[in-house]
């Protein structure tokens, strides 16, 4: 059997513009803000994005416009070392996200169009089916249509490859999913909607994460913010805590180098449990740094903060 190596991600490239102020304005207000970037984004972007930088081998399959955003992704792509996988449309514009991050403590709230990835379908992941087979790991998340990411696990799953599943947005998704994850990756606010309770404690993601199991996941990652990450299995469950690596300037892209360092780390056969850390200082780094691509680190510096 040949060996499986790299990763493969299926998901949308967005580009973020991103307001910076002390508030939202309210309806029929204007007010004025701080600053503003324009820069890559998407989950499924971002996570490839983070992963090669953090030393893996990434081929991404979306959809992009044949635009300027779409020309801004393949150049992302180009300096990273992801390989596009990537079908461009005419009628279709590439993705956009309007990002608003509070200038005095770094969070966020977003609004993503997907645009031309909105139209990926399970022939687009067909196509890409031997580049799934042979990778070691395999990443989707819900910003694009759920049967193309179901198609995605499939066909990962049944070839041997480990299946990473980021149910982000928090949206509805058929419970089959739950057995195709060898690892379900949701944040506190995703995991709350998932199990039903709300998840305010290391304790409340232990009790979202046996749903999780029992729902069929193999291992359950819930990120809690800077309370660090939950790994749980039905032999383990541990926090790992965040990573400090200097002052938070923006949590935009956290969950994304979270999955992309440990997608990464996985890639190469790095224990779960050391993955997981892996993962938090990716996450630990990014979000010292403005914008969320941009703002991935190196294997350097994650092997230098380690």
């Amino acid at each position: 059997m040949t060996q499986k190596s790299g990763i493969t991600v299926l998901g949308i490239f967005v580009a973020d513009t991103a307001y910076y102020a002390d508030r939202l304005p309210k309806i029929a207000e204007t007010i004025m803000g701080s600053d503003f970037t324009l820069g890559p984004g998407g989950k499924g972007s971002n996570q490839s994005v983070a992963a090669a930088r953090a030393g893996a081998e990434v081929n991404f399959i979306s959809r992009l416009g044949k635009d300027a955003f779409g020309e801004l992704a393949l150049s992302t792509y180009a300096a990273a070392g992801v390989t596009p996988k990537i079908i461009r449309m005419d009628d279709q514009p590439t993705g956009a996200a309007f990002i608003f991050v509070n200038e005095n403590n770094g969070d966020n709230a977003i609004i993503v169009v997907a645009g031309a990835a909105g139209k990926i379908t399970t022939a687009d992941v067909e196509a890409n089916r031997d580049i799934i087979e042979s990778s070691a790991v395999f990443v989707t998340q819900l910003e694009q249509p759920v049967e193309a990411a179901r198609l995605g696990l499939q066909i990962a799953r049944e070839a041997g490859v480990k299946t990473i599943f980021n149910p982000a947005p928090a949206l509805e998704f058929p419970d089959d999913l739950f057995g195709l994850c060898d690892y379900i990756a949701p944040n506190e606010v995703e995991a709350a909607e998932i199990v039903g309770f709300p998840i305010n404690s290391p304790q409340d993601a232990q009790r979202a994460g046996d749903v999780l199991l029992e729902k069929g996941a193999k291992a359950a990652l819930i990120t809690l913010g800077e309370d660090g990450a939950l790994y749980h299995t039905s032999q383990t469950s541990e926090l790992v805590p965040a990573v400090k690596a200097g002052t938070v300037i923006d949590t935009t892209g956290a969950g994304d180098a979270f999955i992309g360092g440990f997608a990464s780390a996985l890639s190469r056969d790095m224990d779960p449990l050391d993955a997981v850390r892996f993962g938090c200082a990716t996450a630990g780094i990014a979000v010292t740094r403005r914008g969320t691509a941009p703002a991935m680190p190196t294997l350097a510096e994650i092997e230098a903060y380690l």
